[in-house]
């Protein structure tokens, strides 16, 4: 089921949010998620976006925005856009345009875009494989991310290659009655 449209910035943010504390960092499925969280150093954004060009725009923003403000202040954002580019298809195409825009910007290594969205479905997947759920939040969003920040990370992080198993193994052993549970979304096969 995908969210409604007419939710609010203020909706799309407390339900980005409860996705983010009940299901990223309540499963542990990103070890690194709690840190800065806790310190308040994730922005959420919701973009006004209803096309491709006016999210890039909302896009190329928030990349700058992120690149001049320090790590202390805000580490990551959370650009969450409900929208534009609900269906997957769509989304998944989208994300070649991303690719462009870090180069363009000349941001590659610097900073990255990792992709959420409510249908999301890994190329070796069917769509109702829970294992989806790794990466599938409430709204369509962007997760911009500092390469350094997520390089001190993974240093940090005993074993960060096995993260991927771990979250399979995860959401598995959670099953779509314990995705339903947490109230973040709809379990993969239900809502389509």
């Amino acid at each position: 089921m995908l969210p409604p449209t007419n939710a609010s910035h203020e909706q799309a943010i407390a339900t980005t949010r409860r996705w983010l504390e009940q299901a990223v960092i309540g499963l542990n499925l990103c070890p690194f998620a709690k840190g800065v969280h806790s310190k308040g150093q994730v922005r959420y954004v919701v973009s006004d976006a209803t096309d491709d060009e006016s999210l890039l725009a909302d896009l190329e923003r928030e990349l700058h925005a992120l690149r001049v403000v320090a790590p202390e202040e805000i580490d990551t954002t959370l650009l969450i856009h409900p929208w534009v580019l609900n269906d997957f298809d769509d989304f998944v195409a989208f994300l070649d345009l991303v690719n462009v825009v870090l180069r363009m910007q000349q941001l590659e290594g610097v900073l990255q875009v990792a992709s959420f969205h409510p249908q999301y479905a890994f190329a070796d997947t069917d769509a109702d494989d829970i294992t989806n759920c790794t990466n599938r939040a409430p709204f369509p969003t962007l997760h911009l991310l500092r390469e350094a920040s997520l390089d001190r990370a993974v240093a940090a992080f005993p074993d960060a290659a096995l993260i991927y198993e771990r979250n399979l193994q995860t959401l598995r052993q959670l099953g779509s009655a314990g995705w339903q549970a947490l109230g973040v979304g709809a379990p993969p096969g239900e809502g389509k």
